[in-house]
């Protein structure tokens, strides 16, 4: 079989590499871990090769795993990918194709093409406050490496899991962002991974954000297509928020049914920080979300939420975990979904609480709703507490709409299929409601009330969506 990876300066096919899974790829490395770390940064390849010795060893993860239970990825890990591993410039100007139709967002944008980040950036990008870096994580490693040398991997590189360690291995660029101290952007800024090939095509992207002591920021991450070819991005995303510091993180996934969206996102959270996490699925393929936070300060407050609504033959995985380390902190977790047709959801959510970690107080729920017999959610959540003087629940629940409520507004004049609406929109709400941006609020409520019509809800102003 010949392998799609691209591994010249042209967009020439290299020769069959033994086939595709594990083997391919580690055989890609070997071959050519001279090319990758060239077009790379000498940071982020410190510790490639451990990264890659730990994908050699892990493999790509399967449903034996524990961790993996829910999350069949087997059929779209076995596709054969190409890589664009010399940096082969990508035919497509992002700012032609995006047009973001938040109104009044006044958001900082930038933008990842495929596993790159987009050199041109719009001027009011560069306008950002003194101190501020946002950019390019390879050239900012270049350029700034004692800033990354801190930070770069620290969350990422420990962590046993095939997926990480690959990303480890063959991530060459992402996105970077640093708030010094005390610096509070008024304005969210805005990240779009826009994936865009002429064949089946992988990427694999680092961010890296660090928010330092009472520094504040919202991030926005939008994931679009643009090609109906098969898509698989595999993007880890390492949070480092200070003292007192303020950060937000809202992930919209709005892709096509040929995309294999993998998500990796690691908090670590310091004294008296807070932190928002809002990760939504509207459109999709495959999409597997891994959310971890860590409270390593007292007094943290954190809030992570999660809403899917799917159906088709879309899987929809998230995998979640917060570990409480000091005491003193706070946890609120919230996660719902809505699938139709042959839809599969899964949800695992740990909640932990170290031994140290007294006077916590800690919350998860998982909701659930089928629409019919043939969709399908597994859900698993657990908790984890060592400390004696806690207030902690969880639980979970899996169900149909409530045919009461929904007989009561028929009978007050409300179609049968409005009445679904509106009982599915006060379903999804209360996740909607931990948007802190108000322009963006109001865009997902229209984005999930057009899903629930069983539309497609793209968004109207993206070319990329037409």
């Amino acid at each position: 079989m010949e392998n799609k990876t691209i591994i010249a300066e042209t967009n020439s096919k290299s020769p069959s590499l033994g086939g595709v899974g594990e083997a391919s790829y580690i055989d890609l490395y070997k071959q050519h871990h001279e090319s990758i770390k060239k077009h790379s940064a000498a940071v982020m390849n410190d510790s490639r090769d451990a990264s890659f010795a730990l994908f050699e060893e892990l493999r790509f993860p399967t449903t034996a795993l524990e961790d993996y239970k829910y999350s069949d990825l087997k059929a779209a890990l076995s596709i054969d990918y190409g890589l664009n591993i010399n940096r082969i410039p990508i035919p497509v100007n992002p700012y032609d194709a995006f047009k973001c139709d938040v109104p009044g967002i006044q958001s900082y944008l930038f933008f990842v093409v495929n596993d790159a980040f987009y050199p041109t950036m719009d001027p009011k990008a560069l306008k950002l406050p003194e101190g501020v870096i946002i950019g390019s994580l390879k050239e900012i490693a270049e350029t700034r490496p004692e800033l990354l040398k801190e930070y770069y991997g620290k969350l990422s590189t420990p962590k046993k899991d095939g997926l990480v360690a690959f990303n480890g291995a063959f991530a060459q660029d992402g996105f970077f962002m640093y708030v010094p101290k005390n610096v509070q952007l008024t304005k969210p800024v805005q990240l779009v991974n826009i994936m865009r090939s002429d064949v089946d095509f992988m990427a694999n992207s680092h961010n890296l954000i660090i928010l330092e002591e009472g520094a504040k920021a919202q991030l926005l991450v939008c994931d679009h297509t643009v090609d109906e070819v098969r898509f698989l991005s595999n993007r880890v995303t390492e949070v480092f928020v200070g003292e007192h510091a303020t950060y937000e993180h809202y992930k919209l996934e709005n892709t096509h049914t040929k995309t294999t969206n993998l998500s990796t996102l690691l908090i670590d959270q310091r004294a008296s920080s807070n932190v928002i996490a809002n990760v939504i699925t509207l459109h999709n393929g495959v999409t597997r979300n891994t959310v971890e936070i860590d409270l390593d300060g007292e007094h943290c407050e954190t809030q992570l939420c999660g809403m899917v609504i799917g159906d088709k033959n879309q899987q929809v995985d998230n995998f979640t975990s917060i570990i409480h380390n000091k005491p003193n902190c706070n946890s609120h977790e919230l996660f719902k979904y809505v699938l139709d047709d042959f839809a599969k959801g899964g949800f695992t959510g740990k909640l932990l609480v170290a031994k140290d970690a007294q006077k916590t107080a800690a919350f998860q729920t998982n909701r659930n709703i089928l629409l019919n017999k043939t969709a399908k959610m597994r859900t698993k959540p657990q908790l984890e507490i060592y400390a004696d003087d806690v207030k902690c629940s969880h639980g979970a629940t899996i169900g149909s709409l409530d045919e009461t409520a929904k007989f009561y507004m028929q009978s007050r004049g409300i179609s049968e299929p409005e009445a679904r609406l509106l009982l599915m929109f006060a379903f999804t709400n209360d996740v909607i409601e931990f948007i802190r941006i108000p322009a963006l609020q109001d865009r997902i409520k229209m984005l999930v009330e057009k899903r629930l019509r069983g539309e497609l809800s793209k968004c109207e102003g993206c070319v990329i969506c037409q």
